[in-house]
């Protein structure tokens, strides 16, 4: 008998356990009995060839429409070789499938046999195809195909057949008869899901579940076993972060309460504009958190333009008449330096402490960057380190260890999601033994079942208001096929310019790369780019030899200097810069109220949440702004599709519903991140949000009366093994 941590090989084989080690990289039986099906075929109804992805490898029950062989000569050698052609069907679409020198496949394929096919779905002549699949008779006693050539004893009677994730040297098939030789030895498996929660849910037992699944007698049952193991994985990661939250509670951090009439007082005082509502309300709470004697631990969430930086601000000027330090971590030198000229305009005199212009009540603003001068470098550490700067602005420079705080109170991290685990650990590991306030801020607007999973241990504040005097921008998809939509685009530009306002013109790469490297994989079959992306180099020079040739055109990319870099950025707030070409550099924090038209070169390039921060850049003032999408997709293609949406709407929260749907679950989870692959095998975070609403709601319960599991020792070990899994991954995003 076997359990699930007990090696594959003396379970299965050795032949059979080295196979799924390198297919799949499994070692033990839970890898392997974890490796869930992904549906349930039934014999009876063929699988629907429509739902098939491009790129992934595929396993599909189909009959054999036609069957043929084809000679051809073999390009540059003069040596002849033969096709095998045939194509299946579900009765409704068909797919090709080819093999290439194996003349026997036509007689194995005859006209009207099923059978299973597990390849890569590529296109070939704008048809989708199975190139060298692994096949699976299961009507003709043949039995297996290649690998093992095992017989399919049960291929004229069994009718639902599951169908795994496969690879190219490892067919659906040959995961079923090793996942069927496992359950057969299996003990029975111990259930980590307490007694109490498993009556309150009415589910089947972990066991009974786990042999359903592999083994189901039909649809029902099949469900029913998903719906239990989709479960345990919600409450398992949902425990993990009550844990978490409970856990903060415990911490001792150095409250910061709010000073009547000091700094941040005195900030409110000479604020030029009216705080909107949300922003007041957020800050009374953050106001609240920083006051307490453990650690905040906030989302501040917001649309773009929504004043994310003031409430922020706020707080940090709240820590600072406590006696700490904030700082403030951007991940671009770009957005840096925007941050620190926000800053310095919005406290003027506030922010020169022990100068002749500055307040004796203010502080100091430091700013470090990676391409910071010796001497730039120098003061700020030393104005750092003697807590003269009570405000830090700074990149990834900010994490070095010469850089010591003389006592941190506050860490902001500004789009936190572009900085790893390690990098934020470090900053907030400065504050010493006692760990910090943290404030991390996004402008890309988070569904409600994110929020409860990769951002599930912080309180989350939405802002949804915008500042008065914010104009709308008008969204346009500018079509390939109507070459005069851009070459009024062109002119609007210019007439915007000549009315003194300001365009960005953005592209996918800077040019100079190759291209391979810039391309990025294309889910709509329906598209299929025939040239690289544009790059910044070539459309300006292109802008500036023809449509824009009288206006003052300028480049801002990654690879410039950090000095041309804020150079050109203060240009173009001054106003002396008309145009400014431009990659994704400028997608976040960019604050230029006088630029009034964004245009997007290669829109199709580019994510939803991406569009939605860099239309954010213009309309920022009393100026209309006007937002163009261009795009080579064809209409009615999903490329196309998802560009009319962003057209459609302004709403950030509607359009991160429509990211989540259109990204793939790793994607959303930062499993790609952490480069292992992630617990979530059945959950799915874009539709299974009431589920992990409720398990969220059953763990809170359960941890809030025992915090350590001391008395759920099984469930102690899931959520042991899930860290250990993942813990480069999703659940340290935040």
């Amino acid at each position: 008998m076997a359990t699930l941590e007990d090696k594959l090989g003396p379970t299965l084989g050795k032949r059979a356990a080295n196979a799924l080690e390198k297919a799949f990289g499994f070692t033990t039986v839970r890898d392997l009995l974890t490796h869930y099906p992904r549906r349930l075929d039934d014999r009876g109804a063929l699988t629907d060839i429509s739902s098939l992805t491009l790129g992934e490898h595929a396993t599909v029950l189909a009959r054999v429409q036609t069957a043929r062989e084809a000679r051809y000569r073999v390009k540059g050698t003069g040596r002849q070789a033969t096709r095998t052609e045939v194509v299946i069907t579900d009765g409704r679409r068909d797919i090709s499938v080819t093999f290439f020198n194996q003349q026997w496949r036509a007689g194995a394929l005859r006209p009207g046999v099923v059978a299973f096919f597990s390849g890569k779905v590529g296109l070939f002549n704008g048809r989708r195809q199975l190139v060298q699949p692994l096949f699976e008779v299961l009507d003709s006693g043949r039995g297996a195909a290649d690998l093992d050539a095992v017989e399919v004893e049960a291929g004229e009677t069994k009718r639902f057949w599951p169908i795994y994730p496969a690879t190219a040297a490892m067919s659906s098939q040959q995961v079923a008869r090793c996942v069927e030789t496992a359950l057969a030895v299996l003990d029975e498996v111990p259930d980590p899901l307490p007694a109490e929660v498993r009556r309150a849910r009415d589910v089947v037992g972990y066991d009974e579940a786990l042999r359903l699944l592999h083994q189901p007698p039909g649809p029902v049952e099949f469900e029913r076993a998903r719906d239990r193991l989709r479960f345990d994985e919600a409450f398992v990661l949902q425990t993990v972060l009550a844990q978490r939250r409970s856990l903060a509670r415990t911490l001792a951090a150095v409250p910061r309460p709010r000073r009547p009439g000091a700094l941040a007082d005195r900030f409110d005082e000479r604020l030029p504009f009216e705080l909107t509502s949300g922003q007041r309300d957020i800050g009374d709470v953050v106001a609240g958190d920083l006051a307490r004697t453990y650690p905040m631990q906030r989302l501040l969430q917001g649309e773009v333009g929504s004043g994310k930086t003031v409430v922020a601000l706020r707080a940090m000027l709240q820590v600072v008449d406590a006696g700490g330090q904030a700082a403030l971590l951007a991940p671009t030198e770009v957005l840096a330096l925007q941050h620190h000229r926000a800053i310095m305009a919005m406290l003027g005199p506030l922010a020169e402490a022990g100068m002749l212009t500055g307040e004796d009540a203010g502080t100091r603003v430091a700013l470090l960057t990676g391409s910071a001068g010796a001497a730039q470098r120098r003061t700020a550490m030393l104005d750092i380190a003697s807590g003269s700067a009570g405000i830090v602005v700074g990149t990834h420079a900010l994490l070095q260890e010469k850089v010591q705080f003389a006592e941190l109170g506050l860490v902001v991290v500004d789009e936190q999601h572009r900085f790893g685990v390690e990098q934020r650990a470090a900053l907030t590991a400065k504050a010493g033994f006692t760990p910090p306030h943290v404030l991390v801020m996004t402008a890309t607007p988070i569904p409600r079942t994110v929020a409860m999973t990769v951002f599930g241990d912080l309180d989350v504040s939405t802002l949804r208001e915008l500042p008065a005097g914010r104009s709308q921008v008008q969204t346009t998809v500018v079509p390939a096929e109507q070459p005069a939509w851009l070459e009024r685009g062109w002119q609007r530009v210019r007439e915007e310019a000549a009315a003194g306002h300001q365009t960005y013109v953005v592209c996918p790469r800077i040019g100079g790369e190759p291209e391979s490297a810039m391309e990025e994989p294309v889910a709509d079959e329906s598209y299929q780019p025939r040239r690289p992306p544009v790059a910044v180099a070539d459309v300006a020079a292109d802008l500036v030899a023809g449509p824009l040739g009288d206006l003052r055109v300028y480049v801002l990319h990654g690879r410039m200097p950090a000095d041309e870099k804020d150079d050109v950025m203060r240009r173009f707030a001054a106003g002396d810069i008309d145009v400014l070409v431009s990659t994704t550099v400028i997608e976040v924090g960019v604050d230029v109220a006088n630029a009034s038209v964004m245009v997007v070169m290669d829109a199709d390039r580019f994510g939803v949440s991406s569009l939605h921060q860099l239309r954010g850049r213009v309309g920022r003032g009393s100026v209309p702004g006007l937002c163009l999408l261009v795009t080579e997709a064809p209409t009615g293609s999903p490329s196309r599709e998802r560009l009319d949406a962003v057209a459609s709407t302004s709403d950030g929260f509607e359009l991160s519903q429509l990211d989540l749907e259109t990204r793939r679950e790793g994607d959303v989870l930062g499993a790609l991140q952490s480069g292992r692959r992630s617990s979530l095998k059945l959950l799915s975070v874009v539709r299974d949000g009431d589920l992990i609403a409720r398990a969220r709601e059953v763990a809170e319960q359960l941890v809030s009366v025992d915090p350590l599991l001391d008395r759920h020792p099984l469930l102690a070990a899931e959520v042991a093994r899930m860290l250990s899994e993942e813990q480069a991954g999703y659940l340290e995003m935040s």
